[in-house]
């Protein structure tokens, strides 16, 4: 019961509950829920950095896919020297972790293991399909979305519904990674599953920038 209380304070981004209950029971601090994260790794994924700090700062070991996600460089470094094939490995829940360096803007550590091997198009075994690029473009990591590009992504990759990262980026509202995209040949008229184009979502969803960008490009 207690490692839920904990994990649910995690995602509420509850820095002294969660202080607190490591100060009683620091075991804790290695629990897993039940899609078989450790706090360390949770509190990347919920966007909580101060909960991560505070969890690393105490000591926690980390595994290497929590050590990615944390953009813990050197302790990358540790694991990758000692097995290189880690570079091109997936995290327990299936995703790259070339990807978590990608998504959670933690360029040094993408880099790294761009040059040890990472696939720049390695997509999530988990069912989202999720990758480096579509990670980049969600997150609105700019600088990271134009490197993938630049080393190999796939900019008319699909995943989810149907969305590449163009759908993906226009429905974000993220108009530089928009032009990243198209300079390297997105293509400006594809649809998700449900028939709705680049412009269309970013029309939807009140992106005028972005709409105005597109179709200056062509679309209609």
């Amino acid at each position: 019961m207690e490692a839920k209380e904990l994990f649910a304070a995690i995602r509420a981004g509850d820095a002294a509950t969660v202080r607190t209950m490591l100060d009683t029971r620091p075991e804790l601090a290695t629990a897993r829920n039940e899609q078989g994260q450790s706090p360390v790794l949770a509190a990347a994924y919920s966007g909580r950095g101060e909960i991560r700090d505070l969890l690393i700062a105490r000591g926690v070991p980390l595994e290497f896919h929590e050590a990615v996600a944390a953009g813990q460089l050197e302790r990358v470094k540790q694991f990758v020297e000692k097995d290189a094939e880690l570079a091109k490995s997936y995290s327990p829940d299936g995703f790259p972790a070339f990807a978590l360096a990608a998504v959670f803007g933690h360029f040094p550590v993408a880099q790294y293991l761009f040059e040890k091997g990472a696939d720049v198009n390695a997509a999530a075994t988990n069912g989202t399909g999720y990758n480096a690029l579509t990670g980049a473009v969600t997150s609105g990591h700019t600088e990271m979305a134009a490197w993938l590009l630049e080393n190999g992504a796939n900019p008319n990759y699909r995943y989810g519904p149907g969305y590449t990262p163009l759908l993906a980026a226009a429905a974000n509202g993220r108009v530089e990674i928009v032009k990243a995209l198209l300079a390297r040949g997105a293509e400006l008229h594809a649809k998700s599953n449900d028939g709705k184009t680049a412009l269309a979502l970013a029309d939807e969803r009140k992106h005028s920038e972005v709409a105005a960008l597109l179709r200056s490009r062509g679309a209609a």
